[in-house]
């Protein structure tokens, strides 16, 4: 009778033990791909941090050449030659958009290597960043290119533009070369005019402060991560 006892422990025993072991490694497993989807989100946050600058430094020059052409325009057209203003107006973007790469917090969530990161601060932000500043950014951004259509068509038809489009140049689309044009000066100096600028100046600034934003959460996730 002690016999069989003794043999049904050691049996017991030993399958406890393999559970235990088997759990311990699956844990460790799951640790290493957690660390690996965190060593691929450090590479891809840098990534969107590069473009999310871009933006904004495309945006700061956008708005350098409204502020030039309303300046011309207040001076009735005097400080600025037509193929000028021209040249500015085809440079001018507003309608670029943010697009994170989410691949990788996507993967760490239908895993669950997401709920395995120890650090709340880092969860959060990651939670924040994919979640509510994703769809704060594609809510404005849908509005923004339902604009930047309408700003385009105008003005392309008043001004009769015709350009080159150089495919490598650019951070984003490439670049435009202006090869003719037919100036309208009396749709220049209008008001239609003058307020589509104004209007395209406020979506960049909505636009900058909103991305400014999400750099800001960027940038102290990449610490985190680090």
């Amino acid at each position: 009778m002690k016999k069989y006892l003794f043999e049904g422990l050691v049996i017991f025993s030993s399958v406890l033990l393999s559970l235990y072991l088997g759990n311990l490694n699956q844990v460790a497993s799951n640790v290493d791909k957690k660390n690996a989807y965190l060593k691929d989100l450090i590479k891809t946050i840098d990534d969107d941090i590069h473009q999310i600058e871009s933006l904004l430094e495309t945006l700061y020059q956008s708005e350098e050449k409204i502020s030039s052409l309303q300046n011309d325009i207040d001076q009735q057209h005097q400080l600025l030659e037509d193929k000028g203003v021209t040249t500015q107006l085809i440079d001018i973007e507003v309608g670029f958009s943010f697009f994170p790469k989410d691949g990788i917090y996507n993967q760490m969530i239908s895993t669950g290597a997401f709920e395995l990161i120890n650090n709340n601060d880092l969860k959060n932000n990651l939670l924040e960043m994919y979640n509510h500043q994703k769809a704060r950014n594609y809510a404005t951004s849908l509005e923004i290119d339902n604009f930047n259509l309408m700003f385009r068509r105008i003005p392309y038809q008043h001004f009769r533009i015709r350009f080159d489009y150089n495919l490598l140049n650019g951070e984003f689309y490439g670049k435009r070369q202006l090869t003719q044009y037919t100036f309208d000066r009396k749709f220049y100096l209008s008001n239609n005019f003058y307020g589509l600028l104004s209007q395209a100046k406020l979506y960049s600034n909505m636009y900058k402060r909103q991305l400014s934003d999400i750099l800001k959460t960027y940038k102290q996730t990449q610490l985190l991560l680090k």
